[in-house]
């Protein structure tokens, strides 16, 4: 498929997935003229690439971890290393810090509308 199909499928702009390529993250075959060819699978890699982004990772760590995620017939990746878990691990608590602080900053603000709210008068 071509590059704008699988923007279209995938929600993606071409873009990012010019930039995915660059980045080693996603592959594409050329046609005679030029153009980027994708296979359907590059659908489902699209798909994990923005699921990685969305959880903070960056594309080196995301050029990483693709290779060792479960293969599309859901069996384990034999490519993990040790270290590899160790920092996703790592990265994990780092998000959980995050959200945690998060939903601090949410209790604050929750407390601050709710002493505003009973301060301001009706007119």
């Amino acid at each position: 498929m071509r590059i704008g199909q699988l923007a279209a499928r995938t929600g993606v702009s071409e873009r990012s997935l010019r930039y995915y390529e660059k980045q080693g993250l996603l592959v594409s075959d050329r046609t005679p003229g030029g153009h980027r060819d994708y296979a359907e699978a590059a659908v489902d890699r699209v798909i994990r690439i923005q699921e990685l982004y969305a959880a903070g990772l960056h594309s080196s760590k995301i050029s990483q971890i693709l290779p060792c995620m479960r293969d599309t017939d859901g069996g384990p990746s034999v490519r993990a290393t040790p270290r590899l878990v160790a920092e996703l691990t790592a990265e994990r608590e780092r998000i959980d810090r995050m959200i945690t602080d998060l939903l601090r900053s949410r209790e604050v603000l929750d407390e601050v509308i709710a002493t505003a709210s009973g301060t301001l008068s009706v007119a």
